[in-house]
């Protein structure tokens, strides 16, 4: 929707190759139920061969951020090349991994997915991980937390930018309600999140909603 209204944009998918990527799990698992969801994406350029004129780069999570590091290193190299001379660094989920063990995040605030926050925040002990975030901004870095955390990140980036009208027309067409505030995480309560060495992914017999936590801060 924003290349719609803002000219000029161009999207550039980077990979190791121009090989199709597989969305899901490097290896396709074998559940119960038979069940797998996945979609290929076909890369516009490489991490060798890169848009010349590249500002603006979004770093995704997902089932690829815990394959060996030795076949991730070229593209933490890459994220550390290539983050000089950009304009902004954005990452969603577990991309903040990408930016963590780059180097990037060494000294800044960050913010990552809860429910994977112990293998997250592992992979850089010199960020300063903050627990309880939608998003996080420091300078021109961008790191949201959860997916639908990333689109409400990608909102307030799109606010930074290019104003609020901008932003509120896109989320009106697409019918979708921002969280405004990064700061309010039902999340980080969900899956016991309160410091980075806490861990997040741990199995409980109740776990709250977020309506529940929302309900508790009112209370509190």
């Amino acid at each position: 929707m924003l290349s719609h209204t803002v000219p000029n944009l161009t999207l550039s998918l980077i990979s190791s190759t121009l090989d199709p990527i597989r969305s899901g799990p490097l290896t396709p698992p074998a559940p119960a139920n038979g069940s797998y969801f996945a979609q290929t994406i076909l890369p516009t350029h490489t991490l060798a061969n890169p848009p010349s004129d590249l500002e603006v780069l979004i770093v995704p999570g997902g089932p690829g951020a815990r394959a060996n590091e030795t076949e991730l290193q070229p593209y933490f190299d890459f994220i550390a090349t290539q983050y000089p001379n950009l304009k902004y660094l954005i990452s969603v989920c577990t991309g903040a991994t990408f930016l963590a063990r780059a180097g990037v995040l060494d000294g800044r605030k960050a913010t990552t997915n809860k429910f994977a926050w112990k293998f997250a925040t592992g992979t850089g002990p010199k960020v300063d991980w903050v627990p309880e975030a939608r998003w996080v901004v420091d300078g021109n870095i961008w790191s949201t937390s959860g997916v639908a955390a990333g689109m409400d990140g990608i909102f307030a980036f799109i606010t930074e930018i290019w104003g609020e009208q901008k932003s509120l027309r896109i989320a009106n067409i697409l019918e979708y309600e921002r969280q405004l505030d990064p700061s309010i995480d039902p999340f980080a309560a969900i899956w016991n999140v309160t410091a980075p060495a806490t861990p997040a992914e741990t199995t409980t017999t109740s776990v709250p909603t977020a309506t529940q936590c929302r309900a508790a801060r009112r209370r509190r």
